[in-house]
């Protein structure tokens, strides 16, 4: 049986390095819908994508690569040395991104109930009126920093630097109506989806 858009909606978020795309994949192994803002914040500005035009208009031609895509180089130099283009930026990203997840939220499934993955969740309004609950993927500051420095080329003070543009990890836990603890137990982890998963069910079936 497929449900409508009348399922239930989790937005799913934490801190750089707390370990989001992790939960993600497991509560799909789960037979969650998941729909991850990063990704289509990617599609958006691939080659030919729907952002390219207007983040040409906005920053200039010599933004855009010889494919057709973002210049991520070059955009990330001017946001790091001009920090207000961040917002023009954004101004073009987020209202399409939220669109994109809407539209896809709203297609037929078999699943459950929706995930969408946002990791700006609380630093953006958009979002607020139409998730029914949040999730957080909360570990210490120092495993977030530690994460992100093995996957990526990031600095330790780089990577503070992200931190200090997200809200604290105080705040998020405040926020959040659930909290799934991943300071690297894949088991412990895999464990607290599970448990959430059968809350989301019972939330969900209530919904319906």
């Amino acid at each position: 049986m497929s449900h409508a858009t009348s399922s239930l909606l989790i937005g799913l978020t934490g801190g750089i390095g707390s370990g989001k795309s992790s939960a993600a994949a497991l509560f799909e192994k789960l037979g969650v819908r998941i729909i991850d803002t990063d990704q289509i914040s990617h599609q958006l500005t691939q080659a030919n994508g729907s952002a390219i035009s207007a983040i040409s208009k906005t920053f200039g031609t010599h933004f855009i690569d010889t494919s057709g895509a973002l210049d991520r180089h070059q955009m990330r130099e001017l946001i790091f040395a001009k920090p207000a283009e961040k917002k023009r930026l954004e101004a073009i990203l987020h209202p399409a991104i939220l669109a994109e997840a809407k539209h896809q939220a709203s297609l037929p499934t078999a699943a459950p109930y929706t995930m969408i993955v946002v990791p700006l969740l609380f630093e953006s309004s958009n979002y607020h009126d139409w998730l029914h609950r949040t999730v957080t993927v909360d570990c210490s500051e120092e495993t977030q920093i530690t994460r992100t420095m093995l996957r990526s080329q990031l600095s330790r003070a780089q990577i503070q630097a992200i931190m200090t543009q997200q809200i604290s990890r105080t705040e998020r836990l405040a926020l959040s109506d659930d909290i799934l603890h991943n300071e690297g137990d894949w088991a412990a982890l895999a464990e607290q989806v599970k448990q959430l998963h059968q809350r989301y069910l019972t939330i969900n079936a209530g919904s319906d």
